[in-house]
């Protein structure tokens, strides 16, 4: 019997989170949904130790889009859920499948929350949450959901190394407006408390603003990358 949804997570040295994921996916599974871990060749273990707890470890090179492409091309669920491999969820998961079966636009994604205590973070939640509904563009962050047929249809993810998500939901945009949901996944406030809470929310509006104006996501990949380097702080 063909699964109502497949969940795809992408992963690249996860190992100190992945278990803690797919154990709260389990519910679904008895359910008869499909978990998928696609990994980027990690080098901690973060296949191993997920081989117990998903339907199928998918490896190859490493790349968000490439790695949730290959991962949705081994789905057979009616729905395509892709997870990060820091996301929580507040609720038992089984609570959330309704939402996916009265989804009648064929996509969408949450609310986000961020799994660290201070104003900060909820100022930048409520952000995250505001500019996700009035644009209707939501990041990975946010758990993207959507037909298999639908995104089959679309091709998938482009091939690029930043914004993949951004720009699947510019291109489903044009199909339907997406249903945001609640309750809100947790995401890991690791980012912000590694690299500075303001000089993280700075740069992702600065990329995303880029984006918008036409800059290309391997430049904007390259400025990813310098701007998350380690500092002598961290």
């Amino acid at each position: 019997m063909k699964p109502l949804l497949s969940v795809i997570v992408p992963t690249l040295n996860e190992g100190a989170l992945i278990e803690s994921l797919l154990v709260a996916l389990q519910p679904l599974r008895e359910a008869g949904c499909e978990v998928i871990v696609s990994d980027g060749g990690s080098t901690d273990g973060t296949a191993h130790k997920a081989q117990l707890l998903c339907d199928r470890v998918v490896q190859g090179e490493a790349g968000r889009a490439a790695q949730m492409n290959r991962g949705a091309a081994l789905a057979s669920g009616t729905w395509l859920w892709f997870l990060h491999a820091d996301t929580r969820m507040q609720d038992d998961v089984q609570t959330l499948m309704p939402g996916f079966m009265n989804c009648d636009g064929g996509w969408g994604f949450f609310h986000v929350g961020l799994d660290a205590a201070g104003w900060r973070f909820r100022v930048i939640e409520w952000l995250m949450n505001r500019r996700s509904r009035f644009s209707g563009i939501g990041t990975g962050d946010q758990g993207l959901f959507v037909r298999a047929a639908l995104f089959e249809q679309l091709g998938g993810f482009a091939q690029i190394p930043l914004m993949e998500d951004v720009e699947l939901c510019k291109r489903l945009r044009q199909k339907s407006s997406p249903a945001v949901m609640k309750p809100a996944l947790l995401t890991s406030a690791r980012r912000w408390q590694q690299h500075g809470v303001m000089r993280t929310v700075l740069l992702m509006w600065r990329l995303r603003l880029s984006y918008w104006l036409g800059v290309a996501p391997e430049r904007l990949a390259r400025q990813y990358r310098v701007c998350n380097a380690p500092t002598r702080g961290s």
